[in-house]
């Protein structure tokens, strides 16, 4: 098994001054680590998005109505929605699974959908448990499954994404529980929300994080306040960390997810690449709490894997520096300490 000191030691015995590459060589390290090989591999890579609906937005959390989800869910399926044209722009695949959007069944879907629907969307987690401990686990096992299935398709990276509206609020939730950061820092304007919105997701945050944080056990906690896509993101990356390849990880809501699956399955980070921070006031706490520094710093907010697609190129130059530049040696010099 690799360690740090042997990709530096390769990194600074190739054609180039120490260190020249910057912040690259830093994420060559974290790609190599993530892998356990010296020579890493970006393709194929995978982008899965997990889709659901949350109880809490009929608690005035969120600017949009659910039924947005749903059209969401249509548009991806008709490839016309950012996360299909960054996908294609990459090179990446696409693959949407429901876990629980309410509303009607997708009927004569593509190829790349699979409805794997747990429920009509969470309770309101601002008067309940959003989820039981039971549903958590389908929703995590859907996860693991869609991991199983990309790695065993050839996938060396892996990209989580998400779309339903008001998740900003379950992973704002999730970021207080298991982050330890204050409400204020936690919450942010998600999709656009106006002051007495803000005001409404505060309160609601606070409410929820405080009973969650009367919980005994650790998986009630997390169900309670979760969201079905969130509990599969977590299930896909602690079963991709598991099977030995490198994930990357997109914005707030999927980062709060991170959290989970590090909580649960303690090492998971350490195959977790952080493609950007978001605009979202808590995502630097959460990555903070996970080790991770952000290859960009860009202000999106969009979710649906957008933000790790667009940092993807950068993960391929790291690996094509450590695999294809040629060593000093090679070349006939010698290098002067």
């Amino acid at each position: 098994m690799i360690g740090e000191g042997d990709v530096r030691a390769h990194l600074d015995a190739l054609a180039k001054p120490r260190g020249a590459m910057g912040r690259l060589e830093d994420v060559a390290v974290r790609l190599a680590l993530s892998q356990g090989r010296i020579d890493p591999e970006t393709r194929p890579r995978q982008l899965v998005l997990f889709a659901g609906d949350h109880g809490c937005v009929g608690d005035g959390v969120s600017a949009w109505p659910s039924a947005v989800t749903g059209m969401m869910v249509a548009t991806i399926l008709a490839r016309r929605a950012t996360s299909n044209a960054l996908a294609a722009a990459q090179d990446c695949a696409l693959r949407l699974v429901d876990v629980g959007v309410a509303g009607p069944r997708v009927t004569e879907a593509p190829a790349f959908f699979r409805d794997a629907r747990i429920g009509h969307g969470t309770a309101s987690l601002a008067r309940e448990p959003a989820m039981s401990g039971a549903a958590f686990a389908a929703a995590w096992a859907v996860g693991v499954d869609e991991a199983r299935a990309a790695v065993a398709g050839g996938a060396r990276v892996l990209i989580a994404g998400e779309m339903g509206i008001g998740n900003t609020t379950p992973a704002a939730c999730l970021t207080g529980l298991l982050a330890g950061i204050e409400t204020d820092a936690a919450v942010g304007r998600g999709a656009g929300a106006d002051d007495a919105v803000m005001a409404a997701k505060r309160a609601v945050v606070a409410d929820a994080v405080a009973r969650a944080g009367g919980e005994a056990d650790v998986r009630e906690a997390i169900a309670g306040v979760c969201g079905y896509e969130i509990a599969a993101m977590a299930g896909f990356y602690a079963e991709g960390a598991r099977a030995g390849v490198t994930l990357l990880v997109d914005g707030y809501v999927a980062t709060a997810a991170a959290l989970v699956a590090e909580r649960l399955a303690p090492g998971t980070a350490r195959a977790m690449i952080a493609g950007h921070r978001s605009a979202e006031p808590g995502h630097g706490a959460a990555l903070a709490a996970l080790g991770l520094v952000p290859m960009l710093e860009w202000d999106m907010r969009l979710g649906e894997g957008s933000g790790a697609l667009v940092a993807l190129p950068l993960l391929d130059s790291a690996a094509a520096l450590l695999r294809d530049v040629a060593r000093l040696d090679a070349i006939g010099v010698a290098r002067e300490d």
